[in-house]
């Protein structure tokens, strides 16, 4: 791993600067204010009020980004989510549901509102609401993995 912080390291900044184009590209929209260089957005998605996540196109989808809000909410660290199966966010009974959910957003690009819950390092149950699920692509439409934003939850 590099040293300094987590949204400085190039291979995050190049994945921040594909998470917002493609979150561009599905919703019409930027997900942040699309000024300064790539390291400023990668450290403003880091920081940023909302859960930021996402995985790859493994087999076993790993997580390979969680902003500080999401290293909080999953109680990992950072060494810890990257390379952690993306299905171990949720408990056994809620990843059937969860996978539907998933290939509805691959099938659609998107889907908005997406209600389910999770469970983090420690076994805290949660419930994330309307969230937003997207697919992340590269410059030539080639899908990379999947990402979720999300600013309400509650535990339970």
């Amino acid at each position: 791993m590099d040293s300094g912080p987590i949204w400085k390291q190039a291979s995050v900044v190049e994945w921040c600067q594909v998470l917002l184009a493609s979150y561009r590209q599905w919703l019409g929209a930027d997900l942040i204010e699309p000024a300064g260089e790539p390291v400023s957005q990668s450290e403003t998605l880091f920081h940023s009020p909302f859960v930021l996540v996402s995985h790859g196109i493994e087999d076993d989808p790993l997580l390979n980004y969680g902003n500080r809000l999401a290293l909080s909410l999953w109680e990992l660290s950072w060494d810890e989510l990257t390379g952690t199966p993306a299905r171990l966010t949720a408990e056994p009974v809620n990843r059937a549901e969860r996978e539907g959910m998933l290939e509805q957003a691959r099938a659609n690009g998107h889907i908005k509102n997406y209600r389910g819950v999770r469970i983090s390092k420690s076994g805290r149950r949660f419930l994330i609401e309307h969230a937003v699920v997207w697919n992340v692509v590269d410059s030539t439409g080639q899908r990379l993995g999947q990402a979720a934003i999300f600013s309400d939850w509650r535990f339970l």
